[in-house]
């Protein structure tokens, strides 16, 4: 069964996997038999409790699964010899995801198992770790993991590991240590993927007492909403580094620094990867290679406010707030806060209006956690990010109704318009009050788009009408619906006021946009009740990441207003100069996929903006991994056919050929290769005439298909 199982034949092409002519065991659920040019099996009917359908082992037969025991996982059962002048000896437990013992070897269960191990220990004096082991490179020294340490077997799936190089003087029994373990299962070359155990952490002392708390200042759950999943350092195959506490083992002070001045320190490192193309020095005309002729990071932006510090400092979710998420804005250092201003010399002074530091004993005379005001020397105060100033009174909008919806009707909207606290506003009094009207919510069109003016000012002759009894501001539409207009149509608008925010370190004043949220409201025209434009990506899923999305001078802050304007007619020809050939498609689906796919397309991808501005995003760095759809879209709404029929086609003039069919477009904004460009127009066509291209592309790729979008892009 083994020697069949491993002459499994991985292809990939797309992404996908291909099994070509599989054995009788590896036959589907129903036991019908495989040809020879078949492609992935189907997905065993008892396996769908136990996988879900991003999970590639949601693909293989029952045998396969029974087979590869899919996971791993590491128990460190305890840890000996912790002195100086000794050699640790580690006892640990390697399981699948069902708590079954793994042959470390790969020779009792498939795929060979390769673990490090890091142990520290914890200085509670400066609140950070102290690696314990250190390896010479040259003659630079960096904290690490052990290197050429021995294993022992005691019994399938229980070993033990003792460490290569002894521990260093200083090294007693009541300090308390941590010893981290990442391990990976190789299985690649099986499965067409490898396991990564999750980080393996014990924390103790020698002599059996009660350890101090340690490093518990960052979430990776935090990191995972953005980095699905975080992972670095592979040594072997499927192991890395997935957790910060892990991070923090061998990330510490005693990182060297480079030549170039810069460090490998968490502080410093964290801080400057994710702000790196807005640091002083870089906007200088610098560069961030932390390492010399290491990676660049200098084009990585953070893709929200960088002064949102407890987006990493507290996570996500309240429930698993680290208890040490306070760090950031209680124990200020010259190592974390000149991370990002790293324009500061602090031996001259230079940039930093206190003068020299020698040392960090009196940051924390100057910046307090928080003086109970904004924009001030304060660590919160100095971090606080304008559009969630507490000077701001919060705008709300929402639609109330909206009457005369028929065919060549001119409808009239009325909007409740408040302050967080429920008081009314005059939204013909606003910076920018813009109802909008488009139709239909099949297929928006920039010809049936419009956003007008509903501000009151002397050349305004339609402006919003505010009634202060109800609280509602009324406006009616210059535009007509067409006569000839069918289905649902959408009623919107772009809402916002000028706010000004005082400082209180008594600079000037900061001007911010105060923004509402988009209403959303939707009219029947023809249809016997108001039909929604489909949902495909949720503005939820886009904060995960982006915190509070809002685009276009803030003012854009739902997915369901931005494909009204960014419809499969809408390109950048009005601000594109001629020079730069063709206009380029700003269509949602084609738009969203290239800007992630950012650093990895093979087609330029510039969009130009108001006022001719020049947006190149093939420097885009993406996060998480681009086989998760799920990240952004909304249940199956990434699968084939597509959830509604009728969706009109895209015009690409800039890319290999057009129009292009609505799944052609959202697939080639990925898949932006010529080779996809064949496949694709190879797959599509017309029929009488329409000019409307009829796609094959569900043939293949549909649900329950044998290149099922799900399937292949599965993880």
């Amino acid at each position: 069964m083994e020697t069949i199982l491993r002459g499994l034949l991985i292809m990939a092409t797309a992404g996908a996997l291909t099994f070509p002519a599989p054995p009788k065991a590896l036959v589907n659920a129903t036991g019908a038999s495989r040809s020879r040019t078949a492609a992935p099996m189907a997905p065993a009917p008892s396996q769908a409790p136990r996988f879900k359908a991003d999970q590639l082992e949601a693909y293989l037969t029952n045998d396969v699964v029974a087979y590869i025991r899919p996971g791993i996982n590491t128990t460190i059962v305890g840890v000996t010899n912790v002195a100086s002048g000794q050699q640790p000896v580690v006892e640990l437990r390697f399981t699948d995801d069902l708590g079954q013992p793994l042959d470390r070897n790969g020779a009792l269960t498939p795929g060979k198992i390769g673990a490090d191990f890091v142990l520290a220990m914890w200085n509670p004096t400066t609140s950070e770790y102290v690696n314990l082991n250190v390896a010479n490179f040259g003659t630079i020294s960096y904290p690490l993991h052990d290197i050429g340490g021995t294993w022992t077997d005691l019994d399938m799936g229980h070993a033990k590991f003792t460490f290569a190089k002894p521990l260093p003087s200083g090294v007693g029994p009541t300090q308390t240590y941590t010893l981290g373990v990442y391990a990976g299962r190789d299985t690649k070359d099986i499965i067409g993927k490898d396991y990564a155990a999750p980080a393996a952490l014990y924390t103790f002392r020698p002599d059996g007492g009660t350890p101090t708390a340690v490093f518990d200042k960052l979430n990776t759950g935090a990191c995972d909403s953005c980095h699905d999943p975080l992972y670095f350092h592979s040594q072997f195959s499927g192991q890395r580094i997935n957790d910060v506490k892990l991070c923090v083992l061998c990330h510490t002070s005693q990182m060297p620094t480079f030549p170039n001045g810069q460090t490998l320190d968490f502080r410093v490192l964290i801080h400057r990867l994710h702000d790196a193309s807005n640091l002083p020095s870089v906007q200088a005309g610098g560069t961030y290679a932390p390492v010399p002729g290491g990676d660049d990071f200098t084009t990585v932006t953070f893709p929200q406010d960088i002064r949102n510090c407890a987006t990493c400092h507290a996570g996500p979710n309240p429930k698993n707030v680290p208890s040490q998420s306070s760090a950031w804005y209680t124990n200020p250092s010259r190592a974390a806060c000149g991370s990002c201003h790293d324009d500061i010399n602090w031996t001259t002074g230079a940039n930093h209006p206190a003068g020299p530091m020698a040392d960090d004993s009196a940051c924390a005379k100057c910046h307090v956690p928080s003086s109970g005001v904004e924009f001030d020397a304060s660590i919160q105060g100095a971090h606080t990010n304008p559009l969630k100033s507490n000077q701001l009174k919060g705008l709300v909008a929402k639609i109330v109704s909206v009457t005369n919806t028929k065919p060549g009707q001119k409808p009239t909207a009325v909007y409740s318009i408040t302050n967080t606290d429920g008081s009314a506003v005059d939204g013909s009094k606003l910076a920018t009050f813009a109802p909008i009207l488009a139709g239909n919510t099949t297929n928006y069109n920039s010809a049936t788009n419009w956003r007008e003016n509903g501000v009151a000012s002397s050349s305004n002759t339609n402006p919003g009408v505010f009634d202060a009894t109800k609280g509602t501001t009324t406006y009616t539409f210059t535009h007509a619906i067409p006569a000839t207009a069918t289905g649902t149509w959408t009623v919107s608008a772009d809402i916002y006021r000028n706010a000004t925010l005082k400082r209180g370190d008594g600079q000037a004043d900061i001007a911010v946009r105060e923004c509402a949220i988009n209403p959303i409201f939707d009219v029947a025209v023809t249809d016997s009740t108001p039909q929604p434009r489909r949902t495909v990506v949720a503005t939820n899923h886009c904060n995960a990441c982006h915190d509070q999305l809002a685009l276009h001078g803030g003012q854009r802050m739902t997915t369901q207003e931005c494909v009204i304007c960014h419809n499969p007619t809408a390109s950048d020809s009005a601000q594109r100069p001629s020079t730069e050939g063709p206009a380029e498609s700003i269509s949602f689906q084609r738009l969203i996929h290239r800007i992630h796919s950012g650093e990895d397309l093979t087609q330029d991808f510039t969009v130009y903006g108001y006022h001719g501005s020049e947006n190149n995003f093939n420097d885009i760095r993406f996060p998480g991994d681009r086989l998760d759809c799920a990240k952004c879209h909304v249940g199956s709404s990434y699968t084939l056919p597509l959830q509604q029929t009728g969706i009109a086609s895209v015009t690409t003039l800039r890319d290999y050929f057009s129009p292009q069919g609505p799944a052609t477009a959202a697939c080639l904004g990925c898949h932006d290769n010529e080779d996809a460009a064949a496949h694709a127009y190879l797959n599509t066509t017309q029929f009488g005439g329409t000019g409307t291209p009829a796609e094959a592309c569900a043939t293949c790729h549909g649900t329950g298909k044998d290149w099922d979008v799900a399937k292949v892009h599965a993880r």
